[in-house]
């Protein structure tokens, strides 16, 4: 077992290497804006780097293909680090978080949950802004490589129906790994600079344009404002979020084969379809119902509902209404749209809309063999039939996933929290969503009230469910550390 360590010891080198590198550049902005953090920053950069250096230098390069259990391992050590290596900032620079808020502010951040218990954003010390964004920047680009790469290999809750052929563990080579990576990493900054770039335009300066961008793309949600978007009163602003969202939430894998001008793959994949189709549907429900109910004008329904949609599916979390002023209908929608998510593949959080598809199916399937036991009828998804192991595996990711929010939900409300903040909470924090339900975590609130308990139990929901439970759960098990 422990032979196996190297390899994970020598990428771990790599990520904390990379954390050092990003950290100087909220160094050079605390400079440019003549805040004292910047010797925080590069303080933290040197030691980062210098611990990943040498945990490189001290492992010999690996000769053999990674195995499933180093693969688990790399996924959840990796992820905790850049938690831990995170959250330093937070604890040293002006803002002197408690350790407990450091990390669960830095766990939000690299899951791209949104969760923050940071108040007076407005006023934070421009590195700590930009900090941040960066945490839910590296995010999302790390769980597009983890979901396209280490979790279909490993036939987690259903991945393994997006496994790519250039990444394979226990088999071949990676033969177009690092060009498949490249190139996803490519299109995510593309779109990140893109949208950086509309985004100066509509009116933000370059600082709010160039976090907003980058926890746009990320599908993360932290602003430089307490007020989040609704700061900037901008519908254009608005737009360009918006489409920055659901751009964020379509899988990057099919931006790929776009750039080989084969855009079949957008319009005729099943998810996608679905994915699109819900959030259209949702946001018509809910402009229709802002402009009977809350008398609002057309353009002022389309506009809030389009935006506040988009941002709750895709896990974004960014908020332009107090949405929970609108009734009991749009915040059962919201709550229905936090579980869902986006498409795998993608930086968007929540179940995933294949899951539901392939649950739909299935259960369409067992209730027409209930009528007719001899019938048989075929289960597809983009025209391909469904594996068994697939509908078992999607199965038990759902079981785990129902066992997880009841045992979060008791858990915060063993801290003294209400059953709907609670379970809000839970859910959020399971969907890496960012906001709740109630008047302590909703749109306009933070998790900063919250017991130090609710907190750690909080970072535990986001990684669970970032990683899609079966990754983390499987290290508990006894199996997993047998030789």
């Amino acid at each position: 077992m422990w032979s196996e360590f190297p390899p994970i010891l020598r990428i771990i080198g790599v990520v904390l290497m990379i954390m050092g590198t990003l950290m100087l550049l909220p160094a050079v902005v605390d400079i440019a804006y003549e805040n004292d953090d910047w010797i925080v920053f590069a303080s933290s950069s040197f030691v980062s780097f210098f611990l990943g250096a040498s945990l490189i230098l001290s492992q010999n390069f690996p000769t053999h293909q990674l195995s499933t259990r180093q693969a688990l391992l790399i996924a959840n050590v990796t992820w905790l680090c850049c938690a831990a290596v995170g959250m330093v900032p937070f604890v040293l620079s002006q803002v002197h978080l408690s350790l407990t808020d450091a990390f669960f502010e830095s766990m939000s951040g690299i899951t791209t949950t949104g969760s923050t218990v940071l108040t007076g954003l407005d006023v934070l010390p421009p590195g700590i802004v930009l900090w941040r964004a960066i945490l839910q920047w590296m995010g999302g680009l790390g769980i597009i490589v983890t979901g396209l790469s280490i979790l279909p290999a490993l036939n987690i809750g259903g991945m393994q129906m997006f496994k790519v052929e250039a990444f394979d563990i226990d088999g071949k080579a990676f033969a177009k790994a690092g060009q498949i990576s490249a190139a996803l990493t490519s299109i995510y900054l593309f779109l990140t600079l893109f949208c950086a770039l509309a985004l100066w335009l509509s009116g933000m300066t370059g600082l709010e344009s160039a976090v907003h961008a980058m926890t746009t793309i990320a599908t993360g949600g932290f602003s430089t404002s307490d007020a989040s978007i609704a700061h900037f009163e901008s519908a254009q602003i608005e737009a360009v979020i918006t489409v920055g969202m659901i751009a964020g939430g379509i899988p990057f894998l099919a931006y790929v084969r776009l750039l080989q001008r084969d855009a079949r793959p957008i319009w005729r994949d099943e998810q996608i379809r679905a994915y699109l189709m819900i959030l259209g549907y949702a946001m018509a429900a809910i402009a229709a119902w802002l402009m009977i109910n809350n008398g609002l004008g057309i353009g002022a329904a389309i506009r809030y509902s389009t935006f506040n949609v988009a941002s709750i599916m895709t896990g974004t979390g960014f908020a332009s209404q107090n949405y929970l002023a609108w009734g009991a209908f749009p915040a059962g929608i919201f709550l229905f749209l936090t579980l869902i998510g986006g498409c795998a593949g993608s930086t968007a959080c929540g179940i995933k809309v294949f899951r539901f598809q392939i649950l739909f199916r299935t259960a369409s399937a067992q209730l027409g063999n209930t009528i007719f036991p001899s019938m048989v009828r075929s289960r597809t998804n983009n025209g391909k039939n469904i594996d068994p192991a697939l509908v078992a595996s999607v199965q038990v990711f759902f079981y785990l996933f129902a066992v997880t929010l009841a045992a979060l939900t008791i858990g915060l409300t063993m801290t003294g929290l209400d059953v709907l903040t609670a379970f809000s909470g839970a859910a959020t924090a399971m969907a890496n969503v960012g906001p709740g339900l109630g008047e302590i975590i909703g749109p306009s609130g933070t998790f900063q009230t919250l017991p130090d308990a609710a907190k750690w139990i909080l970072s535990a929901g986001m990684l669970v469910g970032r990683l899609e439970i079966i990754t983390v759960y499987v290290l508990f098990t006894r199996l997993f550390w047998l030789k």
